[in-house]
């Protein structure tokens, strides 16, 4: 069987130029990144906004992620390419892989099987280098924080009270906790720190949220980096450090435009992570979407209770953005994991434990309820999967959840194997789509914002929160940030805070250890559990199998 860089290089791709011109960009709206790539200009984006309606907005998302695979990011391609057999105008709005899991444990990350974004291996590795950027202003704002407090400390920080770390895009656990400004009086102020994956910086945040290059620089002004010894705040703005982070992010800020196999055009911007930070593509990549084309198919990361729901009550919110529909992604292999099967097992057709599976499943099409968005259930078909394991799931959803199920054959059918479950979103489209209601308001206390989400999407019975945690709410009421919205960093392999519990856990308990202040990216991010903002390599990471053999690379599956 080829591998899907061997799928992906099958295919002969169309000119990038070519790809625009079929939603409405001219040449001149490009920066072109050889044949395959380009940016798109601002401007060119006003121009699109000033001159249609926009399109329809459709999401996807999937149940609780297991080692098996869910394929979201498949689907979500596959989606769009069925949309465009069916004759509609399409494009498709995901995030940029990050190096850390691509050399780590998941590799590529633009899709599988004939659903996917191309060039793949430019996409999975540096791409346009907006990574490359995101880290380097992160970074220069760290230096420059540093420089300031050994050249006098005229701000007079307290150097035990910085919040900002470094970030690299690299899975590296020896960077999470480090000393810095050893080696003497010319080297700097020594001082605990440490390295969070470029993902969580609040740079990438904030690049995928705002709008403009005003905008941008009002974001990177309000950084919270540190506090001075009489506790009073210290921001991006204070070390006159925005400009030069601005000048850094100038081309980063612009979305990158490619193609599906198909042709499909693709904005592929932007990488949070889902579960330690927001996970949505850019809000500049999706607005350019919707007012390109008449149907736009993006997705957020990892299951609906960490990306989706901070997809609406984040990105949604600011932004202004509402969906027509929402497909929610489940495989037989994760929902037999989920009613307690091992991964050695899971070819062996066993309905039984696919029916297991559901509560997870019915969990997450409540929590889309309480957006009053019901899914559409896309079954994302693996070919070890029998009828009669599928045809449990179906009757499940039409008959005990009763919500629309739609099989996608798309892996190796490409957009012909996806044409039911796009049938299956137009007419749910037509017939459902409203208004979303957000979860809660964010003028509410902090403390009812996060017990509000842990009971509405994780089912938890109740918050604890460490000393740390309690010093950290009364900063928060202290500095005037109450009313932003939260990001809760939990992880993403179980409902819960505790990856150990799969299914759909009940009366468990939310630790919250810290709570972070990202004011420029204008929400407030909750760490429970044991969550890390640093991974770690896996005991075989994929970097190792990752090869350049006679100038092509190989290995980056």
């Amino acid at each position: 069987m080829p591998t899907d860089l061997e799928l992906a290089r099958s295919v002969s791709p169309r000119p990038i130029t070519d790809v625009a011109a079929s939603i409405g960009l001219h040449a001149d709206d490009l920066i072109l990144y050889g044949e395959d790539k380009a940016k798109v200009r601002l401007g060119a984006i006003e121009r699109l906004r000033s001159g249609r309606t926009p399109g329809k907005l459709v999401l996807v998302s999937a149940i609780t992620p297991t080692a098996a695979g869910e394929g979201k990011t498949t689907m979500t391609i596959a989606l769009g390419q069925g949309l465009a057999k069916l004759g509609h105008s399409v494009a498709i709005a995901l995030r940029e892989p990050s190096l850390g899991p691509c050399l780590g444990m998941k590799g590529g990350a633009t899709g599988g099987g004939m659903c996917q974004v191309i060039p793949m291996e430019d996409i999975n590795l540096h791409f346009t280098g907006d990574f490359h950027a995101v880290s380097t202003a992160h970074n220069l704002l760290a230096a420059l924080l540093d420089n300031h407090i050994h050249r006098g400390d005229r701000l007079e920080i307290d150097p035990r009270r910085i919040t900002w770390r470094r970030v690299i895009d690299m899975n590296d656990r020896a960077l999470r906790d480090i000393i810095i400004g050893l080696g003497g009086v010319m080297q700097g102020v020594p001082r605990e720190s440490g390295f969070d994956i470029t993902p969580a910086s609040e740079i990438m945040a904030i690049l995928c949220l705002a709008e403009s290059y005003d905008d941008l620089k009002e974001r990177l002004n309000r950084i919270l980096l540190a506090f001075t010894y009489d506790r009073e705040p210290i921001t991006a703005e204070k070390l006159g450090a925005t400009g030069a982070m601005a000048a850094l992010l100038r081309d980063a800020l612009l979305p990158n435009l490619v193609q599906t196999m198909e042709g499909v055009p693709a904005f592929v911007h932007g990488g949070p992570f889902a579960n330690i930070a927001h996970g949505c593509n850019s809000v500049l990549a999706t607005r350019t979407g919707l007012h390109a084309a008449d149907w736009v198919v993006t997705e957020a990361g990892f299951g609906f209770d960490l990306g989706a729901e901070k997809f609406f009550d984040i990105k949604c919110r600011s932004a202004g953005l509402d969906t027509v529909a929402v497909v929610l992604v489940a495989t037989c292999r994760a929902l037999k994991m989920h009613g307690g099967v091992k991964s050695r097992e899971l070819a062996v057709p066993n309905p039984r434990a696919v029916e297991a599976g559901f509560p997870n499943l019915d969990k997450h099409v409540e929590n889309i309820g309480k957006f009053r968005e019901p899914p559409v259930v896309c079954l994302n078909r693996f070919t070890q999967d029998t009828e009669e394991e599928i045809e449990v799931i179906r009757r499940h959803c039409t008959d005990v959840l009763g919500v629309p199920f739609a099989v996608c054959d798309a892996w190796s059918r490409g957009g012909e194997g996806a044409k039911e479950l796009a049938r299956s979103v137009i007419a749910h489209a037509e017939k459902c789509s409203k208004p979303f209601r957000p979860l809660y308001d964010w003028d509410w206390p902090v403390e009812k914002k996060i017990l509000t989400v842990a009971r509405e999407m994780y089912g938890a019975e109740e918050i604890e929160y460490t000393k740390e945690a309690e010093r950290d709410l009364r900063d928060i009421d202290r500095l005037g940030y109450n009313n932003l919205p939260i990001c809760i960093a939990k992880t993403q392999k179980s409902l819960s805070d505790d990856p150990s519990l799969i299914g759909r856990p009940e009366e468990f308990t939310v630790h919250v250890r810290e709570i972070l202040i990202s004011a420029g990216a204008g929400y407030l991010v909750p760490l429970t559990g044991d969550i890390l903002r640093m991974p770690g390599l896996p005991s075989s990471p994929q970097a190792e199998r990752i090869d350049l053999v006679d100038g092509k690379i190989t290995g980056l599956e």
